[in-house]
């Protein structure tokens, strides 16, 4: 069975960093892809960032040349890195991939911008 765990979530001051990390296991195959989504409260879940498994990246306007999608060295893993944050950066963030046809989602891990 497919499972993701993500980690790396916190409290930050705005302007600060974060580094998420999400490790997939129960497969032998590599991922197609690999990425993150967000919900804030009271919105609905949005993109922020995707992988492939040939390293194309595609991200969502609000973070580009602020945040940085990695697949890590480990097999089924991908990095997040947050610089710049911002109170709007606060949400639930949940790691997304996919075997094709089958996805499958992480259960979120919670960043909050705040002084």
């Amino acid at each position: 069975q497919v499972q993701l765990v993500e980690s790396g979530g916190g409290l930050v001051q705005p302007g600060g960093s974060l580094r998420l990390s999400c490790v997939g296991s129960g497969s032998t195959l590599s991922f197609n892809y690999m990425g993150w989504y967000r919900q804030a409260p009271g919105k609905q879940r949005e993109l922020v960032a995707t992988v492939t498994s040939s390293g194309s990246t595609n991200y969502a306007d609000s973070v580009k040349g602020r945040f940085t999608i990695s697949r890590g060295y480990v097999k089924n893993t991908v990095n997040l890195q947050m610089n710049s944050l911002e109170p709007e950066d606060t949400a639930v963030y949940s790691c997304n991939a996919a075997i094709l046809p089958r996805t499958y989602w992480g259960k979120g891990t919670l960043v909050t911008v705040s002084t």
